[in-house]
């Protein structure tokens, strides 16, 4: 997993509440167990008509946000079904941050596993970063995981939590196969030592 630091990118304003892993990436693309290819179907049936035409007024389509990095989204962003195809959709369009007032669980978990850093903040703080990402390509945001801000355009700084183990983990690319091989000499210890003291198991 590619860990995450800080990054620094445009930001699409999706003022949208309760946007659902359904609308993230829609069920008939969920028959893939790779991680790679969705970002294609990101938002497939906001982006495209029913023919495949892209729709000129969704945001995502819109030349200043095509590279767009973070999302601004409205409340309980991810909600719905537990789908993990949702972030791995925005992973791989190249959506590394998404900064809402809330989030379903988990989604909001499912973020960390895949290299994504879900940033809580306040009303009024997504309510400025709306305001800022609608200004287009030149208003580029700053996420700083290890400092834990968000530095608008404007220079405004916003500060937000996250929980230290997740922070680790992000900081360091590390998903759960990571945090296993971590262990890896210890877990060969154990194997060598069972092999001599309990060869039937």
């Amino acid at each position: 997993m590619e860990s995450f630091t800080t990054l620094t990118g445009v930001a699409a304003p999706m003022p949208l509440v309760n946007i659902d892993t359904d609308m993230i990436i829609p069920k008939q693309f969920l028959k893939t167990i790779l991680r790679s290819g969705l970002g294609k179907n990101l938002f497939d049936e906001m982006r495209y008509t029913q023919d495949g035409k892209e729709i000129p007024d969704f945001v995502l389509n819109q030349p200043a946000y095509r590279k767009a990095e973070i999302i601004i989204a409205g409340d309980n962003f991810g909600c719905g079904s537990s789908r993990e195809h949702a972030p791995w959709a925005l992973l791989d369009f190249g959506i590394r941050c998404v900064i809402s007032t809330s989030f379903a669980d988990i989604f909001f978990n499912n973020c960390f596993k895949n290299g994504i850093l879900p940033v809580v903040l306040p009303a009024d703080a997504v309510a400025h970063l709306m305001d800022d990402a609608k200004k287009g390509e030149n208003a580029r945001l700053t996420v700083d995981l290890e400092s834990q801000t968000v530095t608008a355009a404007d220079g405004t700084v916003f500060a937000f939590e996250v929980d230290a183990f997740k922070k680790h983990c992000l900081l360091n690319g590390l998903d759960d196969i990571g945090l296993t091989l971590e262990k890896v000499s210890a877990i060969d210890a154990y194997e060598a030592k069972t092999a001599t003291t309990r060869p039937w198991a």
